[in-house]
């Protein structure tokens, strides 16, 4: 008999398992009426199914077939996906509280063990949620304060462009940091200089963060994280990036602790100390070291990838689209001219650049399938049964690119923000912050921040690209929570 037989035996043995075990699963109770799913396999469920270069494109597509609630195994593990514009809509705001929990991917679990803002759930989450906008108004968010912060920032990077001599540059880097020092210095008090060692090691850090949740090795870790664990990929980077960002982090919240003034709080940090001391009696408090570090680093990453990101997309369209660039030029020099600094309250009066800016959003669809959502009970929705504690996918691109909503949803196009006369439209499928209880923390920071320092930039240069415009690629480069484009370097041209 051949020796390798009893081996054999055993494996058919335990795979036979495997699969009785899933298959059982699969067909419990507990997950309630779900909606239709497509055919799974044994293990790895709809794996199969996925772009994983572009998930959210397959979800669009099996909701052409299963409709606009459904359901996907991702190994034993149900997940209703919502999908197009009116589902969004129900699910995300008139039933906000059923789909406002924050399901734990292993990634994130692993990142945050379900600590601060945006990875904490029921109570916690809300007390944080409540104190964190709280705080940001106070130091300035929404207010007059934060926008000189901002013209101040700008005029810091136009200095930084400058010193490029005209010459091709990639603009990811100063971006970042650019923006990253308005959050900076409402959570830490300070800015940086761009050449600070500290300040360019967090930003490599962050970037690190932001490509890894971009790439097919982090969804890989998501549907097997006890086997990935073993075997080499991106998700070991993010890890170690994260431990890193901690690391800094907690030298900020120390220095903090020392230099402390409980009558003249002077950031984020200060002021969830502050309210550390006074809670420091309560044994159910939720201001506690682990949510103060892992709030500010999801202060500090949202308010840094999200908008920086969003702005490289930006110069690269407007690269591609020169006309379009020169349109908003022109109403630069009619409202604002060629001295004074672009202010918030010139937006109003600036219907086709906030068009544009609205479009780039629309058009890039910068966090395609959100941040994951979870049932907060079990909820009846259409018909069917999503059971307590069910991942929820919200696919935001089916309301951002949907063709019953946009005219050319494929297309970049700033008319679809001006109404015949050329006024600013709004649109109710423009989801690019989300929608809901757990819409973005920061939405107001980044519409200024967006406003205010792509009006600063075409207000001092003009953008070319090294190659021919239309040769420039405005399709993501890669596709994961975060879209991210291609890379290119360009000239700013002084005006």
């Amino acid at each position: 008999m051949d020796s390798s037989s009893p081996v054999t035996t055993l494996l058919l043995a335990l795979l036979s398992i495997l699969l009785v075990m899933w298959f059982l699963k699969s067909k419990r109770p507990q997950y309630g009426r779900l909606p239709p799913a497509p055919p799974a396999l044994p293990i790895v469920g709809n794996l199969f199914q996925m772009d994983i270069k572009a998930p959210h494109k397959s979800l669009i597509k099996l909701s052409k077939q299963y409709g606009p609630v459904f359901t996907l195994w991702f190994g034993g593990t149900p997940v209703v996906v919502l999908c197009g514009f009116e589902t969004l809509k129900e699910g995300l705001i008139e039933r906000g509280y059923d789909f406002s929990g924050r399901y734990l991917l292993p990634i994130l679990k692993k990142i945050s063990d379900g600590y601060g803002i945006a990875f904490s759930n029921g109570e916690r989450w809300k007390q944080l949620r409540r104190f964190s906008l709280s705080t940001l108004k106070n130091f300035g968010l929404g207010k007059r304060s934060i926008e000189e912060r901002i013209q101040e920032e700008a005029q810091c990077l136009v200095t930084a462009i400058r010193n490029k001599q005209e010459l091709p540059f990639n603009p990811d880097f100063l971006l970042r940091c650019t923006v990253s020092n308005i959050i900076c210095s409402i959570v830490f008090g300070e800015r940086f200089e761009y050449e600070d060692e500290r300040f360019l090691t967090l930003m490599e850090r962050t970037d690190g963060i932001s490509n890894a949740l971009s790439k097919p090795g982090v969804q890989m870790y998501n549907n097997f994280p006890k086997i990935m664990d073993f075997l080499p990929g991106s998700h070991h980077k993010i890890l170690q990036n994260m431990a890193d960002l901690k690391t800094f982090v907690n030298q900020m919240i120390q220095s903090h602790r020392e230099s402390l003034q409980k009558d003249f709080p002077r950031d984020y940090i200060d002021s969830f100390l502050i309210k550390m001391d006074e809670e420091k009696h309560k044994p159910d408090s939720e201001f506690i070291d682990e949510n103060l570090l892992m709030s500010v680093i999801n202060l500090f990453l949202a308010g840094t990838e999200s908008t920086s990101t969003t702005l490289q997309w930006a110069i690269q369209i407007l690269v591609k689209f020169p006309d379009i660039q020169e349109k908003i030029y022109q109403e630069i020099c009619e409202v604002i001219g060629s001295y004074r600094r672009p202010g918030i309250e010139d937006r109003a009066k600036m219907p086709y650049t906030d068009a544009v800016i609205h479009e780039v959003q629309r058009y890039i669809d910068l966090v395609p399938m959100n941040i994951p959502h979870m049932a907060t009970k079990d909820v009846e929705f259409r018909g069917y049964l999503i059971p307590k504690g069910t991942f929820v996918i919200t696919v935001l691109s089916s309301a951002l690119k949907a063709t019953s909503q946009w005219e050319t949803p494929d297309s970049f196009n700033p008319n679809h923000f001006l109404d015949e006369n050329g006024c600013f439209k709004q649109s109710e499928s423009f989801m690019a912050f989300s929608a809901g209880k757990r819409m973005c923390l920061g939405a107001s920071l980044a519409r200024m921040e967006l406003f205010l320092f792509l009006t600063t930039l075409l207000q001092n240069f003009v953008f070319n690209s090294i190659t021919d415009h239309k040769d420039i690629d405005i399709s993501p480069a890669t596709s994961g929570i975060l879209v991210k484009p291609h890379v290119y370097k360009f000239c700013a041209i002084s005006r």
